[in-house]
């Protein structure tokens, strides 16, 4: 575990990481809202209640770079970075990605995020680490620190949910106290995974007690508990095999065929693309580009909740964002066209939360191949 001031330094090509230093976003950033979801960055999102920030030089004056209502602090890269809460008793706010692919198992990996102390933070902690998870963290309904949960049963029949504290692979020395504002500080290490870990989240893993918490004595100190910038982030997969297995690759697509694309998540009752849904779209954007005369029709569904008419345009309104991300990132408009259907085509039962989950989808016609 290594932990390191220094200046810029350039990312690695074999990055596992989409949009390391958050230059790619939705839309510019507005406001610091204490209960509200971070969803202007992409490929980026908070896994808990907890309400991480994004900020970025075309941002509000709240949420600009290099100052903001956190502090001064110009981006490690780029003009743009996240913030997390990391003490506040046990209160915590997280970053989490999904990786371009999972990790292989028995492989090592080189992990390094950079970290910078807001000017307003009255504290600082040591133990801000990464913790990489097969399964996507969504604890929505928890303000406290990531925990891991586990119901049992004991001899009377009862349930009992048994919790402990998740325990990141890449986390910085307890002795090594983040606490110069004016600097960042890489977090750095290596471990060797065991096999399918495909979600990265970042943050503070220990309570309060044992985050080695300390006073700034900052004159500009008004938040509460340590506040930290978080930028640049890298994986990167080490001592590569000299026989590596081909990655599968998938037919082109052919004209009349239909994909389905579960991945892409949008707001309740919105049109707005959450993101959750970069890995979704970039695979999409990837095929259109390698096949550059193919033309699609993106088709939109709902589950029956609601009002037909609302549906109709709810659907209309979900196809045409995606549509709308995809010219964004250089897809010629006339290649793709937008339709809704409502809630009128459903593949599975509206009757569970299940079925009505699998309702909620975008799919693609391929028009043309």
């Amino acid at each position: 575990m290594l932990l390191h001031c220094g200046s810029l330094k350039a990312q690695a090509p074999d990055n596992m990481v989409y949009n390391p230093s958050f230059e790619e976003h939705f839309r510019c950033p507005q406001k610091i809202d204490a209960l509200g979801v971070m969803t202007d960055v992409e490929a980026w999102w908070q896994p808990t209640k907890g309400s991480s920030d994004y900020f970025n030089a075309c941002g509000s004056r709240d949420c600009t770079v290099p100052r903001n209502k956190m502090g001064h602090q110009a981006a490690h890269n780029g003009q743009a970075y996240c913030g997390i809460y990391c003490s506040q008793a046990n209160y915590r706010e997280y970053l989490q990605t999904e990786l371009k692919q999972p990790l292989e198992a028995g492989r090592r990996y080189r992990v390094s995020f950079w970290v910078s102390l807001a000017d307003k933070a009255p504290h600082a902690v040591a133990t801000i680490g990464a913790l990489f998870t097969k399964e996507m963290i969504a604890d929505t309904t928890s303000w406290d620190i990531l925990m891991d949960r586990e119901t049992l049963e004991n001899e009377g029949n009862e349930q009992v949910a048994i919790a402990t504290y998740l325990q990141p692979q890449i986390v910085n020395p307890k002795d090594s106290i983040l606490a110069n504002s004016k600097i960042w500080y890489e977090v750095s290490g290596e471990f060797v995974a065991e096999g399918g870990e495909r979600f990265l989240t970042i943050g503070n893993f220990a309570d309060f007690n044992h985050s080695a918490v300390t006073n700034t004595d900052s004159p500009n100190a008004v938040l509460q508990g340590a506040y930290y910038y978080i930028d640049d982030v890298s994986v990167v997969a080490l001592d590569r095999t000299e026989t590596a297995v081909s990655p599968i690759k998938k037919a082109a697509p052919k004209a009349g065929e239909v994909r389905t694309m579960y991945g892409i998540y949008f707001a309740s009752s919105k049109s707005d693309i959450l993101p959750q849904s970069h890995n979704e779209l970039q695979r999409l954007l990837e095929t259109l580009q390698a096949y550059p005369e193919m033309r699609i029709e993106l088709r939109g569904h709902t589950d029956n909740q609601g009002t037909a008419d609302f549906n109709m345009k709810l659907s209309e309104a979900r196809a045409r964002a995606v549509a709308e991300y995809l010219i964004g990132k250089g897809i010629e408009p006339q290649r793709l066209t937008t339709k809704g259907f409502g809630k009128t085509m459903p593949v599975e039962s509206n009757d569970t939360p299940e079925g009505r989950s699998r309702n909620r989808r975008v799919e693609y016609r391929v028009l043309a191949d």
